[in-house]
């Protein structure tokens, strides 16, 4: 099987690229393939020959979105219908990624492929559009939302906390914001799946199990280094609010859990709880440095 993966460079791309090594892949990052450029993705993508396209890129810069709106929906709208549109002229299959933030997070209980989507930023409503784009195309097509993704290949929200906590006496984080970290190595290892499986209404959630906020998050991936014996300045996360976030541009919804519970019907099986995966990350990727 052929795999074609586009954002590379990218947390996800990279952590994709990896993990596939048993099939046949071919990976661009941003600068060998520019989303933006649509003229651009049908001349590269046209002569190539591939079985499954996962687009792991898009313009994910919240708060740039949203000074930067047709960017956002060049890249993460357009873009996506037209690697659709490639996708069936070749018979291929296209996995979108998405994110939580197609949500606007005034729910208080996971949310479910069925619940109505209502972004409240310029990224997440691009995102939604982009998702809306590959649907319309219509050819077993697959839309994967993901939430809080950490990994080794780009840092993420989880190692800036612990980079902070080894520099600095005082560490804070928002104690008000709530949704679930998703392991990039967990994602690479559920994806396979559905390479050649159609699912039901194109949308699938995917989330390491329960539910957090960014301080718990934080709180919980210093206690792990402090067991794996990682020297950190301090080992206590203290509480911020949304309200002390003036910095914010956009938008972020407070809540955002997104529910697996569609995989585990789908597949029979449920996905590790959050602080599982993310002390394998910890043991993995920071007992080694």
């Amino acid at each position: 099987m052929k795999i074609m993966i586009l954002g590379t460079g990218g947390r996800l791309g990279a952590a994709l690229a990896r993990e596939f090594q048993d099939y046949d892949v071919t990976g661009f990052n941003r600068e060998q393939f520019d989303l933006s450029d649509l003229d651009g993705l049908r001349t590269t993508l046209d002569p190539m020959s591939f079985d499954v396209l996962i687009n792991a890129a898009g313009f994910t810069n919240v708060d740039a979105c949203e000074t930067e709106r047709d960017r956002a929906f060049l890249i993460n709208a357009e873009a996506p219908g037209v690697l659709a549109t490639i996708c069936n002229a070749k018979d291929a299959k296209l996995i979108h990624f998405s994110t939580d933030y197609v949500f606007d997070g005034e729910k208080r209980t996971p949310y479910t492929e069925e619940d109505h989507a209502n972004p409240i930023s310029v990224y997440g409503e691009s995102k939604l559009i982009g998702e809306k784009n590959v649907l319309a195309v219509e050819n077993h097509h697959l839309v994967v939302r993901v939430s809080w993704v950490f990994g080794p290949d780009r840092p993420s929200f989880i190692d800036a906390m612990i980079k902070r906590a080894q520099e600095n006496e005082k560490v804070d984080a928002i104690a008000d914001k709530f949704s679930t970290p998703t392991y990039t190595h967990d994602i690479a290892g559920m994806l396979p799946q559905f390479f050649d499986r159609a699912v039901e209404g194109g949308i699938l959630h995917f989330a390491n199990a329960g539910k957090c906020s960014w301080q718990k998050y934080a709180q919980w991936a210093l206690d792990c280094c402090r067991d794996a014996g990682i020297p950190l300045r301090t080992t206590t996360v203290g509480a911020l609010t949304l309200r002390d976030m003036s910095g914010w541009v956009a938008r972020r919804p407070a809540y955002s859990v997104l529910s697996s519970a569609k995989y585990a019907e789908l597949t029979g099986k449920t996905p590790r709880a959050w602080r599982e995966a993310v002390a394998d990350y910890i043991t993995r990727f920071y007992s080694k440095r």
